[in-house]
């Protein structure tokens, strides 16, 4: 099995800060490093160095930031299949951080949105029944739509995290097999939370639905069942990539060991998110390979 990730990959800009900046206001902050990003990029990352073949496939425009981006994914064990965009920039998030580990995250997403089917057709030739295709909501609807029925006219299984959250989600639950999401994701998507939100999303074609809840854990749901995962206690020093961990190292669990999403699974993601929220940073603050492995094995 091969995980597929189609998303998008930026260049993180961190700014520690006090408080966020209201309207108007000037404040100051303490410049927090910079590093590979974006969620697209952050699950492929999380994968691969769970021992999952892993593609990513990510635009990027023909800029000095793409270089950096290279430069990057090099150190990664994963496939990387960067696509220039001719009339693009290449993304760039900015993430103000909280003193309690919290963030707020402002994304470019001119190369994400410029992407289309036709850019990935090629690379995606290779995929094939059993194969996993992970997406997010950095794409154009129209891309996310067809690279999803794509993926499930050859038979491949799809998990989509809904972030950032866009009106079109709606029209997508009937192509997706597994769906991650957080509490204001669900609130959004559904109008409810919890198990009442499951069950809205298990009614429109889901085969299983993960709610992260932070430091309340996860829950799995699906037709069979409902497992309450807790969260580990640790200190929380940065939430930046926590989800997209959570959702990597969740499904590379059941990839490593045949499985259908289960109780383990949630248990391995709950442990490797806890790892990266204990950390400053993005892709620096992610789980290592020998941490993944012990936390897998």
């Amino acid at each position: 099995m091969r995980a597929y990730i189609v998303g998008n990959v930026a260049i993180d800009e961190t700014i520690a800060v006090s408080e966020l900046p209201v309207i108007g206001a000037s404040i100051l902050g303490n410049a927090g490093g910079s590093d590979l990003g974006g969620k697209g990029t952050n699950q492929a990352v999380v994968m691969a160095r769970c021992g999952v073949p892993t593609t990513l496939v990510a635009p990027v425009g023909r800029d000095a930031r793409a270089d950096t981006i290279r430069h990057y994914l090099a150190d990664e064990p994963l496939r990387s299949e960067l696509i220039e965009m001719e009339n693009a920039s290449s993304d760039v998030s900015i993430i103000f951080r909280l003193p309690g580990g919290e963030n707020a995250i402002v994304t470019t997403t001119e190369s994400a949105q410029s992407l289309s089917l036709s850019d990935v057709r090629r690379i995606l030739s290779t995929a094939g029944t059993g194969d996993l295709m992970m997406l997010q909501g950095n794409l154009s609807d129209q891309t996310t739509r067809e690279i999803l029925e794509h993926a499930r006219a050859i038979g491949m299984v799809t998990a989509f995290n809904p972030s950032p959250v866009r009106s079109y989600f709606s029209d997508l639950w009937g192509l997706i097999d597994i769906a991650f999401l957080n509490k204001g994701e669900a609130q959004t998507l559904t109008g409810t939370t919890g198990r009442e939100a499951a069950e809205y999303l298990l009614s429109r074609g889901l085969r299983d639905v993960v709610l992260t809840l932070g430091g309340d854990g996860a829950t799995l749901v699906n037709r069979h069942d409902s497992i309450e995962v807790p969260a580990q206690v640790c200190d929380v020093v940065d939430t930046t990539g926590a989800g997209d961990t959570f959702m990597a190292a969740a499904l590379a669990s059941c990839a490593l060991r045949r499985q259908r999403l289960d109780r383990l699974a949630i248990e391995h993601a709950v442990a490797a998110a806890a790892i990266t929220v204990s950390r400053h940073g993005t892709r620096k603050a992610f789980p290592t390979i020998s941490e993944l492995e012990a936390i897998l094995t």
